[in-house]
């Protein structure tokens, strides 16, 4: 079994554009979408419709929280809080009810049992949208966090835009990094694959390069308060 994980689009449908086009390469038995749909991108609507038209499981991040209820003082820094509130109302103008109704009732985590293996699914932690557990924790830090239960199983995450796989305690980890916004200095597209054979497996992270400068001109031409600080996110591929 082939299973591809994908998460933080953040209203970048060039980006997901160019993962799907990967995807269907990959011969994948399953997609799972790990949240973060819409929200500090030029193509919420669009990034919303083509996940809706996969008719997979999609779990709900903390940027699908805040586009339908608002960002809160305290979720992020202070300095960030007014122009992130902007870019809130921002996208959600683009959106309508149904789309806002859809996010708001989405799952929080997902889990189904492949052979022996329980693959856990959930975007920062199991219990929350909001928690963040950085890429270079202690075992120990993840083990908690994470609730392990292995050997054998596997944990899949996103919400720190920074892909890994490591191995704890015979648990793979896996963090998928970010379709749309990533953290890690590589300016592409990155989402997972898991390989799920004979009792093995097996994970993979997949680096897709996209038309970074066609969303530049769309955050340019298509109003979008913050696109400076944006635009020079997608092309180092981390914050500035």
């Amino acid at each position: 079994m082939r299973i591809a994980l994908i998460s933080d689009i953040h209203g970048n449908a060039v980006a997901l554009d160019a993962v799907l086009e990967d995807v269907k390469k990959q011969n994948v038995d399953q997609i799972f979408v790990l949240g973060d749909l819409c929200f500090r991108g030029p193509e919420p609507k669009r990034a919303l419709e083509l996940v809706r038209s996969l008719g997979v499981v999609v779990i709900k991040g903390n940027a699908d929280e805040w586009i339908v209820r608002g960002v809160k003082q305290g979720e992020v820094p202070d300095h960030m809080l007014s122009i992130m509130q902007k870019e809130q109302e921002w996208g959600a103008s683009k959106l309508d009810e149904d789309d806002l109704n859809y996010l708001s009732h989405l799952p929080t985590g997902y889990q189904l049992q492949v052979d022996d293996s329980m693959i856990k699914l959930f975007h920062a932690t199991p219990e929350s949208l909001f928690d963040i557990v950085p890429s270079d924790s202690k075992d120990d830090t993840i083990y908690d966090h994470f609730h392990l239960e292995g050997p054998e199983n596997v944990y899949v995450y996103a919400h720190i835009h920074t892909a890994f796989i490591r191995f704890i305690k015979g648990n793979l980890i896996m963090n998928t990094g970010s379709v749309g916004l990533p953290f890690d200095g590589v300016a592409k597209a990155s989402y997972g694959l898991l390989d799920i054979a004979d009792g093995n497996i097996s994970g993979r992270i997949i680096k897709v390069p996209y038309d970074i400068e066609k969303v530049v001109k769309q955050y340019q031409s298509f109003g979008y308060p913050n696109a400076e600080m944006m635009i020079d996110t997608i092309r180092q591929g981390r914050l500035g």
